[in-house]
């Protein structure tokens, strides 16, 4: 159940959900108790209470429109309206279908990887890789060298690889 209440203290209306044993103006902040608040509307459906709120605030003010459209109405109104995401790119000097190429490339497959789960990866897939064939092969994933390089160096200080004459493995 949703109820439209006043306060008598500063006049707001606001929309209550259910039947709170106190409940807080939103303006003046005043804790009033539920059931000594004064109920203009009361109804199963939060679109009706808002919509019936709307009606009382459109009552009180002059400037006010004759019909005012449903919120289901305005709601659908306000998501078609404003730019599309090209449009907003485009307008931000991004090219549009560079942003969606990597999107789609940062999640085809069974799911991204980090930086440095492709660089802990290499050390999987490779055998005994030196540094610049991780580097390679992290490159080929969209991993800067300078990320790999102070990956490797981590990985070796926190014995999670280690490094033996130039060649790497996992640990």
């Amino acid at each position: 159940m949703y109820a439209v209440v006043g306060c008598g203290e500063c006049s707001t209306l606001w929309v209550v959900e259910g039947r709170p044993e106190t409940t807080r103006c939103p303006s003046c902040r005043k804790r009033h108790r539920f059931e000594r608040l004064k109920k203009f509307a009361e109804t199963d459906d939060a679109d009706a209470a808002r919509q019936a709120r709307t009606a009382l605030l459109t009552d009180r003010s002059e400037h006010a429109p004759d019909e005012l459209d449903s919120f289901a109405d305005l709601e659908s109104r306000a998501e078609s309206g404003g730019m599309s995401d090209k449009e907003f790119l485009d307008r931000s000097g991004l090219d549009a279908e560079r942003v969606r190429e990597v999107g789609e490339r940062a999640t085809e497959g069974s799911g991204s990887q980090s930086r440095m789960e492709t660089v802990r990866a290499a050390l999987a897939d490779l055998d005994r890789p030196t540094e610049e064939e991780i580097v390679a092969y992290a490159r080929e994933r969209d991993v800067p060298a300078e990320f790999t390089e102070r990956a490797l160096e981590k990985l070796v200080r926190r014995g999670a690889a280690s490094e033996h004459r130039g060649q790497y493995r996992s640990i």
